[in-house]
């Protein structure tokens, strides 16, 4: 399949079932570089299992997946190698508790990328520094708050220059009072040109920050486009309804 040289990420037709279960119903879906797309939908509609199987943590019963113009659903493929080629970042942080907050952000650069030790450190100091958790490199993270913690768990996902992004609904265990550190923090990645695919329940966020926003339900997309015309105008029933209930 000829994908354009702007695409980073491309799914075809993807199936993924779990028993007689369809969780993914031929879903497709394109990310160009630098680009930022949200998925929204009800729970259960299929977002987590979607970015599971793009970085191969689910593997896929039909379809095709390329990074960078490379078939990474090819059976053949080296696994490890094609997720280091990802930056992660789940709801629950996932950060290792018996490490110090840099040990943790420069696990990736050191174990993967075998960047020496000075130089992975260096590097992961320059990005604490950046969202404001410099003083806190060497202590663990259960001294952070949730928010704190979040941040921390990006920044590893990012010190590693991942080719994508993958963002699964990284609030939904703060706070109210700390979304906003986070969702700052993605702004700014935004910003800079990071390429971003993110499963979020923050919809003020996806209209402000992505430049696409995708509708999932029961397994498919139901619609997608400009957060202006899917927010705005939505052109589904469906989509329509499930606005309609997130609206005071």
């Amino acid at each position: 399949m000829a994908v354009s040289a702007s695409v980073r990420l491309s799914a075809t037709g993807i199936v993924k079932r779990f028993g007689d279960r369809t969780v993914l119903d031929g879903i497709s879906v394109a990310l160009d570089a630098h680009e930022v797309v949200a998925l929204i939908g009800p729970s259960g509609s299929g977002k987590s299992t979607l970015l599971r199987c793009l970085n191969l943590l689910e593997r896929i019963d039909d379809g095709q997946i390329l990074l960078g113009g490379e078939d990474i659903s090819d059976p053949r493929v080296k696994v490890d190698a094609v997720r280091a080629r990802f930056g992660v970042v789940f709801q629950n942080y996932n950060l290792f508790p018996h490490l110090s907050v840099l040990s943790n952000v420069t696990l990736g650069l050191r174990k993967v990328k075998r960047v020496a030790k000075d130089e992975a450190e260096k590097r992961g100091l320059e990005l604490l520094d950046r969202i404001g958790l410099a003083d806190k490199a060497k202590v663990h993270p259960d001294q952070l708050s949730g928010g704190q913690q979040q941040r921390a768990a990006i920044v590893r996902a990012i010190a590693t220059d991942p080719e994508v992004l993958l963002l699964d609904e990284i609030t939904s265990a703060l706070d109210p009072e700390l979304v906003g550190e986070v969702l700052q923090l993605v702004r700014e990645l935004g910003s800079d040109g990071a390429t971003i695919l993110m499963a979020t329940h923050e919809m003020a966020f996806a209209r402000d920050v992505a430049h696409r926003v995708l509708f999932l339900d029961g397994g498919r997309i139901v619609e997608q486009g400009p957060p202006a015309q899917l927010f705005g105008a939505p052109q589904q029933q469906r989509t329509k309804e499930f606005l309609a209930r997130l609206s005071p």
